[in-house]
């Protein structure tokens, strides 16, 4: 019997035909609509109806989408957050949900450190400048010395302490569900999160974006924040109040920013896109080489295990 397998995620199969040529072989067709972007509720009740799997990207997967989809038996997210997929009314209709976690780790990680360095040494502002025929030496400041405040110490957050050690950073980490330093990382001190607010002075942003998790850090937690504070978030940009963000960057208060998810994608008008000291990167901290490919990977076992032990 053959299965179709509806794709949204644009970054499925993007570096190697490996991953769909493995669908194929293990008798599953591959449907990847033209359209360019998030499919909306309607176009995804038009696509779904035929469809055995899905391998989703960031579109919103509502119960009224699932109703429409009377064969659909598992969902794959391209990716770690399930934000985006109803998962109540996907476990109350039999729907497997899956997801790729970890496998990104090490990309999101150098992604996390990258903007660090970028916002701290002026790195896009100052190649922004010459390429507009300037010459500004821009002052930045190093990272050497300075206290690096972790929330969030899952397998990122970890991959993000291992390289900002080597820069020699001091590093406190918070995380509720890890109440003492990990073994393998005897550097880490953890710390409670008022304490990671008033010391730190980059802040990076490694969670989950949840119920308790949604705008964590707004005006009361940046009043909190060191002077000069730099704010990294490659987590998810719900966590983040960017109206309270904006006003803190803009008045000095905090040194700025760098931020590779926003809460909404792309983030037309969004005044963060003014401020010199702000860096906004489009969702691709995951986009390295390596870590898409075994992404994809991933999605396309977790599709052939489920339906060979049908």
């Amino acid at each position: 019997m053959s299965y179709r397998v509806l794709v949204t995620s644009r970054s499925f199969g993007e570096v190697s035909g490996e991953p769909e040529a493995l669908l194929t072989e293990n008798g599953f067709s591959v449907w990847k609509p033209e359209k360019k972007g998030l499919m909306e509720e309607e176009e995804l009740c038009r696509l779904l109806p035929d469809c055995d799997a899905m391998i989703i990207g960031a579109e919103k997967l509502t119960a009224r989408a699932m109703d429409c989809a009377p064969r659909l038996r598992i969902v794959c997210k391209h990716g770690t957050g399930l934000d985006n997929i109803d998962l109540e009314a996907a476990r109350a209709r039999g729907i497997c949900v899956k997801n790729v976690p970890a496998v990104n780790a090490v990309a999101v990680a150098e992604t996390a450190v990258g903007l660090m360095l970028d916002v701290s040494r002026k790195i896009s502002y100052a190649a922004s400048l010459v390429k507009k025929g300037g010459w500004e030496r821009c002052i930045g400041q190093s990272l050497a010395g300075k206290r690096l405040g972790i929330v969030g110490l899952g397998k990122i957050g970890r991959e993000v302490a291992v390289r900002a050690h080597s820069f020699a950073m001091e590093i406190t980490a918070y995380d509720p569900a890890c109440p003492d330093s990990p073994r393998e990382l005897p550097f880490v001190r953890m710390a409670p999160l008022s304490e990671i607010l008033s010391q730190s002075d980059v802040i990076t942003l490694h969670l989950p974006l949840t119920e308790k998790t949604r705008g964590m850090i707004s005006a009361e937690q940046m009043d909190q924040m060191k002077p000069g504070a730099i704010l990294i978030n490659t987590a998810r940009g719900g966590i983040v109040n960017e109206d309270d963000l904006y006003r803190y960057v803009k008045s000095g208060r905090l040194g700025g920013a760098g931020l590779d998810v926003t809460v909404q994608e792309p983030p037309a008008g969004s005044p963060l896109l003014t401020l010199d000291n702000v860096v906004v990167l489009p969702h691709m901290a995951s986009y390295s080489r390596e870590s898409l490919n075994a992404i994809s990977l991933i999605c396309v076992e977790n599709i052939i295990r489920l339906f060979q032990n049908v």
